[in-house]
């Protein structure tokens, strides 16, 4: 009798889902690892020290006196759009003395978030003249924090002297619908800069 074992083949395996790369970036204590957290649909990766008496005099904390930790390597977060779609989100650490840390946490990343903080704008140029000088796309988020807004969308391209085609959005970073926005609103950028098939 013969056999017919048709039944008994695997499954052909699911193709693997695309994964899209995104940097969150800015100045020390200004939301990146919130951000990361509030739209990561896992629990997200942190590399969180205490500040010490060992980074007085290196470390800027004016205008976060009461932050107690800061990143030392990174944030990491994920986001599934669809199953074939991935985002990973990766948080910079935002002193200074660890920025040689981009240089390898940007390979791959298809875009970038600024986060600003209008009492301390100029604690993104760091973050905006990375990118710009990579020809990387980003988008500017002014962290608003409480609902506290003291600077216009205007007024803060200016400050941060940002091209007209860079997207600026006011939120409250906590709120994950406030981060997801944020997010749309660099995918729209890029689908903006593609350039149009002929016809």
């Amino acid at each position: 009798m013969d056999y017919d074992d048709s039944d008994r083949r695997p499954a052909a395996a699911a193709p693997a889902p695309a994964a899209v790369k995104i940097l969150i970036a800015g100045g020390f204590g200004v939301g990146k690892t919130t951000m990361v957290g509030a739209v990561s649909e896992v629990a997200p990766l942190r590399t969180e020290e205490y500040l010490t008496v060992a980074g007085v005099g290196v470390d800027d904390v004016r205008g976060v006196a009461g932050k107690a930790t800061t990143t030392v390597a990174m944030d990491f977060g994920r986001i599934t759009v669809s199953s074939g779609l991935v985002v990973y989100l990766f948080g910079t650490p935002g002193q200074e003395r660890f920025w040689f840390m981009w240089n390898d946490l940007v390979h791959g990343a298809l875009g970038a978030v600024v986060l600003a903080d209008t009492r301390r704008l100029e604690g993104s140029f760091g973050s905006i003249d990375f990118f710009e000088s990579r020809g990387i796309p980003f988008v500017v988020g002014v962290n608003c924090f409480d609902g506290y807004q003291d600077r216009t969308i205007p007024e803060v391209r200016e400050a941060l002297d940002l091209d007209a085609r860079v997207p600026i959005l006011m939120g409250d970073l906590r709120k994950r619908s406030d981060s997801r926005d944020l997010l749309l609103a660099l995918v729209d950028h890029l689908m903006a800069d593609q350039p149009v098939a002929a016809g």
